[in-house]
């Protein structure tokens, strides 16, 4: 059975982080707010877990689940290496609306989908998000739609696609940016936009010190 939790009232709120929480490390699926949309999510080591992401989402391995982090330090245990460039978007544009893939530490135990040794990281800007974070660690979240329609923006409209596959509902109110993060792609020879969102990419250009138009933004979504 599915529950809901307003995260506008302090008490509900506490509940319900304890709730998502509990629910996360018991190997089932939570939704939660984000600063971009509303994310469907589970602990990102647990295969069983991801496994029914997917499956709730009808979406094949073929798309691999992302994954976000509640702090910076996060990455340097996930990631082969963070070299310059990484760093810099990093420190530039997280916590916030911004993507990255990147090479994955090749002794990770995680089966996120057909990953090709990649990983998408993100650290979400959004109080609930990041509570429950630092307390789980690295999670599995995509967007809470069912794959091919609109990304969830609010509570009711995640609930209304995905039911009772999930165990607890976050209700953070409407999503801040209504589109999802930007997605930059850092394991080629340059760095190239995947999907443009919600940081434009000449802000990105601008920390990279590169045009914007060699960024080749591919309109992938």
């Amino acid at each position: 059975m599915r529950t809901v939790y307003d995260c506008a009232r302090p008490d509900s709120r506490e509940a319900g982080v304890t709730a998502a929480i509990q629910a996360i490390k018991a190997g089932r699926l939570v939704v939660m707010p984000t600063d971009t949309v509303y994310g469907i999510g589970c602990d990102a080591f647990d295969s069983h877990a991801v496994a029914s992401l997917l499956t709730a989402k009808g979406r094949g391995r073929e798309m691999p689940v992302p994954v976000l982090v509640g702090s910076w330090s996060t990455i340097d245990g996930l990631v082969y290496s963070v070299p310059p460039i990484t760093r810099s978007l990093i420190e530039a544009f997280w916590p916030g609306g911004l993507s990255i893939v990147v090479q994955h530490a090749p002794s990770l135990s995680w089966d996120l989908g057909y990953t090709r040794g990649t990983v998408m990281l993100r650290m979400p800007l959004h109080p609930v998000a990041l509570e429950i974070l630092r307390e789980v660690g690295p999670m599995g979240v995509s967007s809470a739609n069912i794959s091919g329609r609109p990304p969830a923006a609010t509570v009711d409209d995640a609930e209304e696609q995905l039911g009772d596959s999930v165990a607890v509902y976050l209700d953070g109110g409407p999503a801040q940016h209504k589109v999802a993060s930007t997605v930059v792609d850092l394991t080629g020879t340059q760095p190239r936009i995947l999907r443009e969102g919600a940081v434009n990419v000449e802000a990105v250009a601008e920390v990279l010190g590169m045009k914007p138009s060699e960024l080749t933004p591919t309109g992938a979504s």
